[in-house]
């Protein structure tokens, strides 16, 4: 499938630190991707690059085939920007807020307005839009930023935590919006909700240090490790020897110790068995199973490493 967004070892400095490190990757048309990793991964500098609003030091960002920088006016206009912070004028009205947005793109007045209040429907803030952004919460500013970002019907939404500062049912009504324009745009967006990725994706970065670790779907990324379980077992008293002799347990992966607690990973439940068996001499006063998930990839050195 055709690309709308690619990237051709993309670097970004500020000083002398390296926020972004020669990213090679392309997004596909009509894909929605989730970006996630730590606060210093370089998440949002990623989508400003992609979008426009800061410049890379190195390589290129191709927009639906065209240079960013070489065709900028020519492509900005394919791509909507949806900001971490709040950044709508308050002491504009929601409305006017994205009717200047909108004429800036050149839309006209007659679709500006149809547009304007059909998103407002579907995002549920009609009766915000005369309000005053200085007197409305965060959750219904937030929805305000999709709309604007949305006005000039751009190919490409890229979105910052769209639903930062949302509670349940602002969180529901945007995502249910925000789905059913999957494969009609191009969604590239951060979140630090791994339960919110988890639901909505065909596809997750995972950023470290400026670079890209891991990159799939959630099954893909799991891959090998889908399988697995993880297995924690609490002692009375977890001894050297019995961690040792645990540890050494045929297919038990990634043993680790907390306390008089083992960690372990395992394919098969059997692997578990094989240890309660190997334990039975011990008294254990906890047991747990896990299956693997989203969290579990986040984890630093599972991220880094996986399961050996």
């Amino acid at each position: 499938m055709e690309a709308s967004i690619t990237l051709k070892k993309v670097g970004k400095l500020i000083g002398d630190k390296t926020i972004l490190a020669s990213l090679t990757f392309g997004i596909e048309r009509g894909s929605l991707v989730a970006i996630i990793g730590d606060n210093e991964a370089g998440k949002s500098m990623l989508l400003k690059v992609i979008s426009g609003v800061e410049n890379q030091e190195f390589g290129n960002v191709y927009i639906n085939g065209l240079d960013l920088r070489k065709r900028r006016l020519s492509v900005i206009s394919s791509i909507g920007f949806v900001p971490h912070e709040i950044d709508l004028d308050p002491w504009l009205t929601l409305e006017q807020n994205v009717r200047f947005m909108g004429l800036m793109y050149g839309v006209d007045i007659e679709t500006l307005n149809t547009r304007m209040i059909q998103l407002a429907r579907d995002f549920h803030i009609i009766p915000h839009l005369k309000r005053l952004v200085q007197d409305i919460s965060p959750g219904i500013i937030k929805k305000g930023m999709i709309l604007r970002a949305l006005i000039h019907d751009p190919d490409i939404l890229i979105m910052d935590e769209p639903t930062a500062f949302m509670d349940a049912e602002s969180y529901r009504q945007t995502w249910d919006f925000l789905l059913r324009l999957k494969g009609k745009k191009t969604m590239l967006y951060v979140s630090q909700t791994l339960s919110e990725v988890e639901e909505a994706h065909d596809r997750i970065l995972v950023l470290e240090d400026g670079k890209i670790t891991l990159d799939g779907s959630l099954d893909k990324l799991l891959g090998s490790t889908f399988d697995y379980h993880q297995f924690q077992i609490e002692f009375e008293e977890l001894s050297d020897d019995l961690f040792k002799k645990l540890s050494n347990v045929p297919k038990v992966k990634n043993p680790s110790r907390i306390g008089n607690s083992i960690h372990f990973y395992g394919r098969e439940r059997n692997v578990f068995f094989a240890v309660l068996n190997a334990a039975a001499s011990s008294v254990m006063k906890d047991i747990s199973v896990n299956k693997l998930g989203l969290q579990d990839l986040m984890d630093a050195k599972f991220a880094r490493d996986g399961i050996h």
